[in-house]
């Protein structure tokens, strides 16, 4: 694994200032600390951070073909460039190196751009052909690693975080206020956009190519399967195909010239791998968890049950409310833009554990997107049952009054009223995206001081986009959407947070081939009743614990609206309520005040103050240029 890092002149006839590159290459110390390079040529320059995993003694970066007409900077691990590389020996190729990268390089020499089709792993590069002053940026197929950029009037540049494209120092640190509506109510940002002014994502599955002629040249090599075909196959035959499927996953993600271990939660997804994973390994399987003290939000004893059925060894972190709070501003500065996800924090915990034993990690990211894991699955399929013969027969107006009835029910019941077929309409905008927003539109049009000049963005545009490119019926839609948006964001998070432990971590489920037989498998495999995952579980029967098998999903509990109701109301108070975040003048004072002093009541808030006091700190940090240690003793306080 490796932090990447370039800059390419739009004048041929101007150079790359080493310094600028030796700035955006150590700020990325932390995704590589074994190895450093550098090389410049002219107008263009390429650096690596690199973290050994294959071929630890050679593999060093930025790498060169065997004239040096071609070189790459790296960052990834490519699971089949054992069986590419006999073909492109026959092909008069030379090898230097046992490493994965060099394969990359010759497979270009090849075919050119469309070498990435060829690619079965994880990957973010990028390639300058010298003959044809030519940069090619490419990004995996599901966007396990990340990929940014920034195209000005004098040059490209990118790299593997964008607080690498901010050290360069042609870009002033500046907030995209366009990407708040999404933020708000989906908690990040999906697309191509960023946080910051004129930084944007190389998308999964594309390559951008670039050259002085030509200009940036932007192409999707890969798509997730859109049909869901006719199937005659039963459960239990598509459950024994996913588990040959998943063992052949597993099997080519151990390829490691260091110590592997697994993030085990206790939940089936990690403990499917860990099933998988311990017949394939001579020694026994090293597992790492985390917690917290509070009754109901750990899930440690589940990962201990799990490690003792696999023989592993174990070990564990707890982490404490004031270890969250402290850390959160340096992981704010790790993930570039406010963290979208509390579970992110823990995760840079047991990442720091994980480190002091392993180099790399196998985790279980992605299978809740492809089997239907997560609740909003079966509230929608459930609304959408109920719903249908209520919004067919029920008059509008009756509807209408109903909604109204709502907000005057007793709490809980309230709560649960919102979320249902009572107060929504039909279709994807408000049955699925709005239904389960953090801000709603409601809220966006009471919080947001300029919301008139921003009516016209819809915070939902990029997963209705990609909803409405899928087949099938409303969960496999909700799928195929949520596997190019929110699973992307759940990368970003399990690669920085990993990283910023310089730990490398791998997701099985997300290789490719194995991604697009489940996304072709119908909904009625994934979700049957209130059962999650049905296929998957029927794949794992026998491997894992009974327990876990039947158990229902905790999701990670972070008990973060606990906190800020009680021992940790200072960091709303700061970040929230505070002069300075006040003066920003993107929120209106007295909504912020009263949806702080109804979670203080009560009401649980604290999904939505999560998003503002990360938003906050971010702002300290990269636009305030406040030393994290700093923020963090504002959070302490």
């Amino acid at each position: 694994m490796c932090g990447i890092a370039g800059i390419v002149k739009v004048h041929p006839h101007e150079a790359v200032e080493e310094g600028r590159l030796v700035r955006m290459r150590d700020t990325l110390r932390h995704r590589g600390p074994d190895d450093g390079g550098m090389w410049i040529d002219g107008p263009a320059g390429l650096a690596t951070r690199r973290l050994s995993i294959i071929d630890v003694a050679g593999g060093h970066q930025p790498m060169a073909n065997e004239d040096g007409s071609i070189w790459i900077t790296y960052n990834g691990e490519l699971y089949n460039h054992a069986a590419l590389r006999p073909g492109l020996l026959a092909r008069g190729h030379r090898y230097r190196t046992r490493s994965d990268t060099e394969t990359i390089l010759h497979l270009y020499e090849e075919e050119g751009e469309r070498c990435v089709q060829r690619l079965q792993g994880m990957f973010a590069f990028a390639i300058w052909d010298r003959p044809r002053q030519r940069l090619l940026l490419a990004r995996d197929r599901l966007g396990i690693k990340p990929l940014y950029y920034a195209i000005t009037d004098q040059e490209l540049i990118f790299a593997s975080e964008m607080k690498a494209i901010l050290a360069a120092g042609s870009l002033r640190p500046a907030l995209n206020e366009a990407v708040l509506p999404e933020f708000l109510a989906t908690r990040f940002v999906a697309g191509e956009e960023t946080f910051f002014m004129g930084i944007r994502k190389l998308l999964p599955g594309r390559t951008l190519s670039w050259s002085m002629q030509d200009g940036p040249r932007t192409q999707r090599y890969w798509r997730l399967p859109a049909e869901i075909p006719p199937t005659a196959a039963t459960l239990p035959e598509a459950a024994r195909e996913v588990r040959t499927r998943l063992e052949a996953a597993v099997r080519s993600h151990l390829m490691s010239d260091v110590p592997l271990g697994l993030f085990l939660s206790g939940g089936l997804d990690s403990s499917g791998l860990a099933a998988l994973m311990a017949p394939m390994t001579s020694e026994p399987i090293r597992t790492f968890a985390v917690g917290f003290t509070e009754p109901g939000a750990s899930e440690l004893e589940y990962a201990r049950l799990v490690a003792r059925s696999v023989g592993a060894e174990h070990r564990e972190v707890v982490v404490s409310p004031a270890e969250f709070f402290h850390a959160l501003p340096t992981l704010v500065w790790h993930e570039d833009e406010p963290i979208a996800f509390t579970s992110s924090v823990p995760l840079y915990f047991v990442s720091r554990l994980a480190r002091d034993h392993v180099t790399v990690v196998l985790t279980g990211e992605g299978a809740d997107e492809l089997f239907m894991g997560y609740p909003w699955y079966w509230a929608t399929a459930w609304n959408e049952t109920l719903g249908r013969a209520y919004w067919s027969f029920t008059p509008r107006a009756l509807r209408e009054r109903v909604r109204k009835i709502i907000p005057t029910l007793p709490g809980p019941m309230r709560r649960y009223a919102r979320r249902s077929f009572l107060a929504l309409e039909p279709g994807p905008r408000a049955l699925v995206y709005e239904n389960f927003a953090a801000f709603t539109d409601d809220w966006q049009r009471q919080l947001l001081v300029d919301y008139g000049s921003r009516n016209g963005t819809d915070p939902y545009a990029e997963a209705l986009r990609y909803y409405a490119e899928a087949s099938g019926g409303t969960l496999d839609r909700m799928s195929h959407a949520d596997l190019q948006t929110y699973l992307v964001e759940l990368l970003m998070k399990q690669d920085q947070m990993s990283m910023a432990a310089s730990i490398e971590s791998r997701v099985p489920y997300l290789d490719h081939e194995f991604v697009e037989y489940v996304a072709a498998l119908p909904a009625r495999f994934k979700l049957r009743g209130w059962r999650t995952k049905a296929v998957l579980r029927e794949a794992l029967r026998g491997l894992v614990p009974p327990a876990i098998l039947t158990r229902r999903k905790m999701g990670f509990p972070v008990p973060v609206s606990r906190w800020l109701r009680g021992p940790h109301w200072s960091v709303v108070e700061e970040f929230v309520l505070g002069p300075r975040a006040l003066q920003r003048g993107l929120f209106q004072p007295a909504v912020l005040r009263r949806l702080a002093e109804e979670h203080r009541a009560g009401v649980d808030h604290g999904g939505k103050l999560w998003l503002l006091i990360n938003l906050e700190i971010w702002q300290r940090t990269f636009l305030d240029a406040e030393d994290p240690a700093e923020i963090a003793r504002a959070a302490s306080a």
